[in-house]
């Protein structure tokens, strides 16, 4: 993903510029959003994360601009307001979604990925293996692959992940619903998707599990 951040508490604008970048995320972020409209090409993002109390112009005036080159990227305010009003005035102006300081940085993660993924439900896993998420589909050169039912529920989670590492816990809550199996169990699994593909993007992280190399 790509992700512009807009917000003029440097700790704050510099802790989600750290975190999203530690995942293999490209951000810009700018403290200053008359700086920003100097030097950004709005269309080039995925996702705008703007702050609306700012002095030299609010977030509401900022995304203004911004829609004018980029209608179609997705917005999330971020406010140290809790009244309905702003928060109303926040979606009147399109926002796809908001968020109240303090926030836990995961929770912010959480909320951009249910948004770009939205967005683009088909994620290029290589040149040749695409997956869509809206569908759970793995297509090789347009044509489907078949898969089970767990084998898609892995790659979901995977895809939805790409470039991080996903721990065997967390396949197990998600792909077998917590059920207590053993690591060899997931390791068949793997090994059986494996011969599925005609390239092997699946990476095994010995004693952490599994991830998709972000190209």
């Amino acid at each position: 993903m790509k992700i512009l951040v807009v917000e003029d508490d440097i700790f704050i604008g510099e802790s989600i510029k750290d975190y999203f970048e530690l995942q293999g995320n490209r951000v810009d972020y700018y403290s200053s959003p008359l700086k920003a409209l100097e030097e950004i090409y709005p269309s080039n993002y995925d996702i705008f994360l703007i702050d609306i109390n700012m002095p030299e112009m609010n977030g509401y005036e900022f995304y203004n601009e911004l829609k004018n080159y980029a209608s179609d990227v997705p917005v999330i305010f971020i406010t140290a307001y809790s009244d309905i009003e702003h928060i109303e005035k926040a979606f009147d102006l399109g926002a796809a979604d908001y968020i109240k300081k303090p926030f836990e940085l995961k929770e912010l993660e959480l909320r951009v990925k249910r948004l770009v993924f939205k967005k683009t439900n088909c994620v290029e896993i290589t040149e040749n293996y695409k997956f869509d998420l809206g569908k759970l589909k793995l297509f090789y050169k347009n044509k489907e692959v078949d898969l089970t039912q767990n084998e898609k529920y892995f790659l979901e989670l995977l895809v939805k992940n790409i470039g991080q590492v996903v721990d065997t816990t967390t396949l197990r809550d998600y792909v077998w619903d917590g059920k207590d199996i053993c690591n060899n169990t997931i390791r068949t699994h793997v090994k059986k998707l494996r011969s599925k593909l005609k390239e092997n993007f699946i990476k095994n992280v010995r004693g952490s599990g599994y991830k998709i190399e972000k190209q």
